[in-house]
Parts: C-alpha cells; structure tokens; sequence
C-alpha cells in the first residue's frame, strides 16, 4: 500500500510539472522570438552603419573671413553706397615672392627658400625661372631665380590673418605699413626683410635670411576701396 500511494505522487508530480511546462512553454517562445528580433535588428543597424559613409565634417571658416562678412563687408557698403553686395571689395589671392639669385651657384640654398615659403603659407612653393637671358648678371632663360606661393580662398585668409596680426607685429621697431603703396587697381603690396617674422620659422634651422615680397589682389576699383577693406580687416597702416 505505501508503495502504491508513493507511484500515486508521483504520477500527480510529473503531471503537474507537465502542466507547468506547458503554460510555460508559450511564454518561453515569446521571449525567444523578442530576443531574435533585437538581435536582428542590432545587425541591421550594425550593418547600415559599416554601409553608411560617413559625412566629412564642416570647413572651419577662417577667423578673418567670418570677420569680412560679419563686419568690413556691411561697413563698406553703407560707407560706399554701394547698392549690390556683390560690389563690394572682396580678396581675390595672396601672392608671396621670394627672389633666389644664388641658386644658379647653389642648388640647396633654393631648396631651402621652398621649404620656408611652403612652410610659412602651408602650400606648397613652386619655383620661377627667368624668362629671358641677361648676360650682365650670368643668366640663362630657364635657370630658376627665386619662389612663389599664389594664395587663394581659406589658405590666403589663414596666411593674411597671420601676416596682419602675428608676423608684423613682431617686426623690429614696427610702426606700421604704408598707406601709400597701392599700384592704382586696389591691389597692395608689402615687402619684409627676414622671415623670421613669422613664428613658423626656426631661427636654428634657416640657411639665409631672406625678405620676401606680398602681393594682396583685391576686386576694389579704386585704392581708397581697397585701403578701407584692408582696414576693416585690420591692416596696421601708419597714421599721420
């Protein structure tokens, strides 16, 4: 008898373990069936976002651009009258020049003026030669004589930025530029003596010191429209 009542329990255990397992069992495929589908859904998204290119970050906008359009251009076109904003003086490029004439003796010293240029615009320099001979000087049409960086949109306002707020300050005696020195078509041009004005130059490593000639192209008609775009911008001209 106890053995039969021991079966009996038994029987009613694996019954209702059955019974559990079976209500249990759709609960089970639902959670199964959500843990699929997150996990599907992550390999999707995993795999959009190896597929997805991704998106170039924005150009920073140069600090003496933004200061033209937040500031010089509106001041010129309410002192100026002019009735279009695409009248308004605006840069054109930036043309840095740096005559060479050892180099038909020494090929290294130009080698080390493009390194210089290159390093104090952040383009690279490219190198001029002479278009005609001179026989007074031992010139050749073809031999290279010096260096030249044409500037243009962010590169020439990164450089005009430097030039106005970084390198003159740090000339010897420094009292400002010349008001004077526009060609007539509102374009300026600025000479320096060394270039170890600009903080890009190690003193330790240059070969020569050199000057340099800048040209600044501007669209002005006139050169009272480009002395007042250059002041805008914060060209240190001397005052009398």
């Amino acid at each position: 008898m106890p053995e039969k009542k021991e079966t009996a329990n038994a029987q009613q255990v694996e019954q209702k373990k059955a019974v559990a397992e079976k209500k249990a069992a759709p609960e089970k495929q639902e959670a199964a069936e959500k843990q699929e589908a997150v996990e599907k859904q992550a390999a999707v998204e995993k795999q959009e976002a190896v597929e997805k290119p991704k998106k170039a970050p924005a150009p920073k906008v140069p600090r003496l651009k933004k200061k033209y359009r937040e500031e010089a251009a509106p001041a010129l076109m309410k002192k100026f009258g002019y009735k279009s904003v695409m009248e308004v003086p605006r840069l054109e490029k930036v043309v840095v020049n740096v005559g060479c004439g050892d180099a038909r003796d020494n090929a290294k010293a130009l080698e080390a003026v493009v390194k210089d240029i290159s390093t104090i615009t952040g383009q690279k320099a490219v190198i001029t030669k002479a278009r005609k001979s001179v026989a007074n000087f031992k010139l050749r049409e073809g031999m290279p004589v010096g260096v030249k960086v044409t500037l243009r949109q962010n590169m020439m306002w990164e450089f005009l930025d430097r030039l106005l707020n970084v390198a003159l300050p740090r000339v010897r005696d420094f009292r400002g530029i010349s008001a004077n020195a526009f060609d007539g078509r509102g374009n300026y041009a600025l000479g320096l003596k060394e270039q170890l004005v600009f903080p890009e130059i190690d003193y330790d490593k240059i070969e020569k010191i050199r000057g340099m000639d800048i040209a600044i192209c501007t669209t002005a008609g006139s050169d009272e429209e480009a002395r007042e775009l250059l002041t805008y911008l914060g060209a240190p001209f001397i005052t009398t």
